[in-house]
């Protein structure tokens, strides 16, 4: 699954839960600015097993991302954890949270695009059922869209045999 530096290398598979996760961050402007979700997506499952929503895209929307899903999953000890090089994944907030939690750290090659595809997937699909719908006033009625989607649409209704599984 991961080479000696960490790295995925396009291996987005996994035999059980918590062994790997996928980590982005996207931003879509409101009438008030832009607002920015990092997600986290358990590949076994293709769950999104955690995010954070914020108007700044800084270190603690990642870090915040990746406690919500520590929190949900549990024993989360030896997942591997993978992103891109963004420098909100280079922080050392984020490099400490993922070490609280036993984590490991992967990221893509520079100008490896398809290094995290399956994340990219995600977001794809989250610009074509939300955030391309309608033009969104406020930061609050984006946020409440985006949570609604995940966490009614995407886990419940989308059907995908990953999802049937933890």
């Amino acid at each position: 699954m991961t080479d000696k530096h960490g790295v995925t290398r396009h291996v987005f598979t996994a035999d059980a839960p918590n062994r790997l996760w996928l980590t982005d961050i996207t931003e879509h402007w409101t009438g008030e600015g832009k607002l920015y979700l990092c997600a986290v997506k358990d590949v076994y499952s293709n769950r999104i097993v955690g995010y954070s929503i914020d108007s700044r895209m800084k270190s603690h929307l990642p870090v915040a991302a990746l406690a919500n899903a520590a929190a949900r999953r549990g024993d989360v000890a030896g997942c591997v954890v993978h992103s891109d090089r963004g420098s909100q994944f280079r922080a050392r907030k984020y490099v400490h949270a993922l070490n609280r939690h036993d984590m490991v750290g992967s990221m893509g090659r520079v100008g490896s695009c398809g290094d995290n595809a399956a994340m990219e997937s995600f977001f794809s699909l989250l610009q074509k059922n939300v955030l391309n719908r309608r033009s969104w006033a406020t930061r609050q009625e984006l946020r409440i869209a985006i949570v609604t989607w995940i966490e009614r649409t995407y886990h419940r209704r989308r059907r995908q045999e990953g999802l049937l599984k933890v």
